[in-house]
């Protein structure tokens, strides 16, 4: 018994403290955001958000979960004779809530940074890799739909390794390196990867500002 427990142990350990970090920084992401600081760029940096195609979405679950607080409220308050439940699941709704603000906060507060050294690409707090212009053998503008809804997806192009760091499904940036690199990831660890797939809200402004790198349009696939 005590053998299978512990590989089980080994898994769930690792996860709980991704979930209490991920956690952690979504409130944090919420405390910065509400007091609204200028983002810390260095001299020549400039942001580019991702935001915008799911902005919609978080939008919508956000007032959801301003409406169902008070109507929850008055169910719990109404059919369930123990009192303490109607503070337990206000808790939970007014903790919904905030948690749905932090995570838009949260990929406000963490937008991708065109500087001078390179390309900064990032995904809320829990992505953030760096790509240095010298390794950069182009970037391209290509609009992609994706089969998953996961935020890193890897795939096997032929001899060449893509990892795409994706928003809403989509990506809009393909960055071609010179030589294969490699990236801490969620989940995924360490991959050596020859191409690099993110999006962006304005791609085309991206690109203008990317640092002598050779741009390119091409056709959305």
């Amino acid at each position: 018994m005590s053998d299978t427990k512990a590989p089980t142990r080994a898994r769930v350990g690792p996860l709980l403290r991704r979930a209490a970090r991920a956690e952690a920084a979504t409130w944090r992401s919420l405390y910065v955001w509400a007091r609204r600081r200028p983002l810390p760029l260095a001299p020549g940096d400039e942001p580019f958000g991702y935001l915008g195609v799911v902005k919609p979405i978080l939008g919508i679950f956000i007032g959801l979960s301003a409406v169902e607080i008070p109507i929850f409220d008055v169910v719990v308050t109404h059919v369930v004779p123990w009192r303490p439940a109607r503070w337990i699941v206000l808790g939970l709704g007014v903790w919904g809530l905030l948690w749905m603000i932090g995570l838009y906060a949260s990929m406000t507060i963490h937008p991708h940074v065109v500087g001078d050294r390179g390309l900064r690409v990032r995904l809320s707090s829990g992505i953030d890799v760096f790509v240095p212009w010298t390794d950069v053998e182009a970037l391209r503008k290509r609009y992609r739909s994706l089969p998953s809804s996961r935020s890193v997806q890897v795939e096997q192009e032929g001899d060449r390794r893509v990892v795409s760091i994706s928003v809403g499904s989509q990506t809009s940036i393909d960055v071609l390196l010179r030589r294969p690199m490699t990236f801490d990831l969620p989940k995924g660890g360490s991959v050596p990867t020859n191409e690099l797939r993110l999006y962006a809200d304005d791609p085309d402004g991206l690109l203008r500002s990317a640092r002598g790198t050779p741009t390119s349009n091409t056709v959305s696939r």
